[in-house]
């Protein structure tokens, strides 16, 4: 049995601690953010294809996709305000002197 691979697979996995430290550590606000924007993207893309499969006559659950669009509305408001809050905190940090 050779011992080499095995130790190379040792040095690698002590010299890659900071990509096990990224495993362990909570998400950041940024992560969560950016996560929260590819949802609510992919609720948008979910609800034009739902919209055009009414208009094309393929479903008749009309109510159903309302609701959804409207649920999608509110969470895209919801994100929009939070990047306005974020915004502001920026400009805010900007303008402070040292």
């Amino acid at each position: 049995m050779n011992v080499e691979p095995i130790a190379a697979l040792n040095a690698l996995a002590l010299t890659d601690t900071s990509r096990l430290a990224q495993l362990n550590s909570p998400p950041s606000a940024f992560d969560t953010l950016v996560s929260q924007i590819a949802g609510v993207n992919e609720q948008m893309q979910v609800n034009t294809q739902a919209v055009q499969s009414v208009a094309l006559g393929q479903t008749d659950n009309l109510h159903q996709v309302m609701m959804n669009l409207e649920r999608t509305k509110l969470n895209f408001d919801l994100l929009l305000q939070v990047r306005n809050k974020v915004l502001d905190a920026y400009q805010e940090l900007m303008r402070m002197q040292i």
